[in-house]
This record gives C-alpha cells, structure tokens and sequence, in this order.
C-alpha cells in the first residue's frame, strides 16, 4: 500500500492521525478513530508499519485490548497485525518481488517500504498460518528460509 493509498483510507475513514511521545515501548495507539504514533519511532517505514496494525485495530478489534495477560485481548491483537501484514507483505506482493529481482529481506524490506521487522514478523504470521508454505497460481512460497519457485507443474 502506498503512502498515498494509505492516506486516502485514513480519510476515507475519518481517522486522525498524530505523533506525539509514548513510553519507550509503545508503538502506537489507536482509540475513537485516532491514531497516536510514537514520535520517537526513528524511520518513515516504520512509521508506516506501526500505522497499519493500528489501523487492523480499528478494523478487526473492539473495546480495550491493552491488558495482554488476557487470551482475548492476545487474539485481538494479533488479527490486527495480521490485517497489517496482509496488506504490506501479502503473499502477492512477496511473488511480484520475486518477479522483480529481490533476493534477500533487505531489499524485500526496501521493495515494499516496510522495516525487515515487520518482513520477519509477516514471515513468521504465514508459517504459523499455513504451515512451511503457501502454493498459489503456479508459484510455491517458501517462508523459512523466504524462497520463491515458480512452476508450471503444480
């Protein structure tokens, strides 16, 4: 999703969005269609990242989810970074890389504007989803270690 993209669905959804300073280990809120991100956060894509997931939130979660010792509230959380990693490293967009001549995370990272974290943490979400992984069309996506094969055999 691009910048542009991006800043039309926050529009579209009427959702203000503000740096301001949060303690050291918090990212970024979301509440009552705002979005608070962390001013210290040092890059644009990560910015960009922490932006997605609250905006998972305000998709796919409801009520207070900050208290994490809760199972529920672990769930919510991680449909909402889900919701981010679809939409900047979905499979497609890991197949069109390949297509395009990315060969390491680094530049996946720098390909699709997102930190190598948040590569890692989408990596990490598909093989927990489908397992080592993932055939589509006539491409197999490999997410540990990140291979892609095409082929007109499967």
């Amino acid at each position: 999703m691009t910048e542009k993209e991006l800043s039309i669905l926050l529009e579209s959804e009427e959702i203000e969005v503000i740096e301001m300073p949060l303690k050291k280990d918090t990212k970024g809120l979301y509440g009552d269609n705002l979005i608070a991100i962390n001013k210290n956060l040092s890059t644009v894509n990560e910015k960009k990242c922490v932006l997605m997931e609250e905006l998972g939130h305000h998709y796919m979660n409801y009520g207070d989810i900050t208290d994490q010792s809760k199972l529920e509230n672990k769930r919510q959380e991680r449909k909402a970074r889900a919701w981010g990693y679809k939409r900047l490293v979905g499979i497609i967009d890991l197949i069109n890389a390949y297509k395009y001549g990315v060969r390491n995370r680094y530049e996946l990272a720098e390909y699709l504007d997102v930190t190598e974290e948040f590569i890692e943490d989408a990596l990490k979400y598909y093989k927990e989803k489908y397992g080592p992984y993932y055939i589509i069309d006539n491409y197999i996506v490999y997410f540990e270690p990140l291979i892609v094969f095409e082929s007109s055999k499967f």
